[in-house]
């Protein structure tokens, strides 16, 4: 009779103990990170790779005659400016890089020739060096931008493909270059940058300019 007694005072033990266990499994699952490819490869993406982080910048898919198909890279480290020209298989998967994306105002470029950003919101500062930020000349103060973060720091900054500037600098109906039957001629406009316009714009005016062709596309109307 204590032999059965003993038993039944250990049956609660024993339930709990099949509860806990699989709880405790569920505890060491670690998640997988979302993986891509060279298909999806473009002028840009940013990659993680040797546990860094990395933007492609140039690629190109190459199909020979006899062998595997392959895909010739140029990569640039968001972290220390590095650059890396790389073979990669094609097909071959590399993990993405989880970036997040703050709003923040550039405000000034320090001694260090750091550009400055601010959090309108927290007033919390971001340094980044400008020579690691892709087309950095047509950032103007006070502008708004996307800052991209990698686990916490900031790495880099989304120029958008279009902007509009105001031409600080350039000639009054100098002699230009003629290009498409239009006559051009060089202007600087805010941020630094260095494009050709039509001959009639004068200083003061604004303009909207293609930050990947460094083209001019139109005069803004006020």
């Amino acid at each position: 009779m204590s032999r059965l007694l003993a038993a039944a005072l250990l049956l609660p033990d024993i339930a709990n103990a099949a509860f806990v266990g699989p709880a405790r499994c569920a505890a060491s699952r670690v998640a997988t990170p979302r993986m891509g490819s060279t298909a999806d490869f473009k002028t840009g993406l940013t990659i993680e790779f040797e546990d860094q982080v990395w933007k492609v910048t140039e690629f190109l898919h190459v199909k020979p005659g006899k062998g595997s198909a392959f895909v010739r890279s140029k990569l640039k480290n968001l972290q220390t400016g590095q650059t890396l020209e790389k073979t990669w298989k094609a097909g071959e998967q590399f993990p993405d890089a989880q970036v997040d994306r703050e709003s923040m105002m550039y405000s000034y470029l320090d001694e260090d020739d750091n550009f400055v950003f601010m959090n309108m919101e927290t007033y919390e500062e971001e340094k980044i060096p400008k020579d690691s930020i892709d087309k950095a000349d047509f950032i103007r103060e006070e502008m708004t931008l996307d800052v991209l973060k990698w686990r916490g720091k900031a790495i880099d900054v989304q120029v958008p493909k279009t902007v509009e500037a105001k031409i600080i600098e350039t000639e009054p109906g100098a002699k230009g270059n003629s290009a498409g039957g239009r006559v051009e001629k060089p202007a600087t406009i805010e941020g630094g940058a260095v494009i050709n316009v039509p001959i009639f714009l004068t200083e003061g005016e604004t303009i909207r300019v293609d930050t990947d062709d460094r083209k001019y596309l139109g005069r803004v109307n006020d």
